[in-house]
This record gives C-alpha cells, sequence and structure tokens, in this order.
C-alpha cells in the first residue's frame, strides 16, 4: 500500500525517510520513553532503523508516518494492520522526548486519523496501551479514544512480572 512518497505530505504527515533514523533511535534509546512501550527498543542500531524504513516503503497493511517541527523529524505515527474487510487499523505513535508537550502528538493524530477516516474510508481505528503508561493514556482519553476494556497480564515485564494492556478506539462518526 504505497499511498506516500518522498514529494508527498499530508498535513504534518510524510514518509520515513532514511535520514530520519538517527533521530528514530533517540526515543528508541530514551529510557524514560522506552519504559512504557511493550518491545524493548534498547539494542535497536542505526542500521535496524534504517531497515525499518526501507520496509515501511513496501509495507502492504501498514503506513508508518514522520512527523516534524520545522523539517526536523520528532516521532513516528502509525496505521498497522490495515484491515479494508474491517475498515480498521491499529494506531501507533512514538515521539522524541523533544517533541513532549509541543501539541506535536495531537497534530499528527489529526493528520493520521483525517486520513485514515477520509482518504482510507476506515471506519474503527483501535490501539493498546501498558496499564502504567498514564501520560498517554490521558493523552487518548482526552482526544476522543474511549475505552475498550483490559487484557489483564497480556504482556511479560522483566524479572517475572506481568503487566494489562487496556484498549481504546476511536470511530469514524466520533
Amino acid at each position: 500500500m504505497q499511498i506516500l512518497n518522498s514529494e508527498t505530505y499530508y498535513g504534518c504527515l510524510r514518509r520515513l525517510e532514511l535520514h530520519d533514523a538517527p533521530l528514530m533511535l533517540e526515543w528508541m534509546h530514551d529510557k524514560d520513553i522506552a519504559a512504557v512501550f511493550q518491545n524493548s527498543f534498547q539494542e535497536t542500531t542505526l542500521s535496524d532503523a534504517e531497515n525499518f524504513i526501507r520496509q515501511s516503503w513496501l509495507d502492504s497493511t501498514s503506513l508508518h508516518f514522520a512527523f516534524c517541527a520545522d523539517g526536523e523529524y520528532m516521532g513516528t505515527i502509525s496505521l498497522k494492520s490495515i484491515d479494508l474487510d474491517n475498515l480498521s487499523a491499529e494506531y501507533a505513535i512514538s515521539t522524541r522526548s523533544k517533541a513532549h508537550g509541543t501539541g506535536l502528538a495531537k497534530r499528527a493524530t489529526d493528520d493520521v486519523l483525517r486520513f485514515a477516516f477520509e482518504q482510507l474510508k476506515l471506519h474503527r481505528i483501535y490501539l493498546n496501551v501498558r496499564r502504567s503508561n498514564a501520560r498517554a493514556i490521558s493523552f487518548y482519553e482526552k482526544y476522543g479514544f474511549e475505552y475498550e476494556g483490559a487484557a489483564r497480564d497480556a504482556i511479560r515485564i522483566p524479572y517475572d512480572a506481568y503487566e494489562d494492556l487496556l484498549w481504546f478506539s476511536i470511530l469514524a462518526p466520533e
């Protein structure tokens, strides 16, 4: 599903480019940011990040966008597992700490949801988040995502502990 090329922008969104990889590593290696993700990115190398970007250009089921401020990469926002039969997709966002508190995540979310609902004609966007990620949960609730429920002890975290994943969604009419 090739939607964006290097010259195409949608609001504040653009295609990921190889020059974004070093700044992607910034959030991937930030211990405070990594502490709330389900997956560990601590071992991710520059080559790994570049390979992810290259693969994003070919992915037929997911769209990964960069969002920027003054041309500088600030984070990645994605529509993953795009299901054209059920008109749904999973939302994901990751931001550099420099972008926190700037309103960029809201702007990028506005743009990616507008794209999902208006261009792709999707009906439902969903996400999951670790229960301990209070900052993200607050953002999703303020944005209008509706809480759907919890998957208890859904992920294993270090030292043999488990944590719930909370599920949220937003529908096109909302």
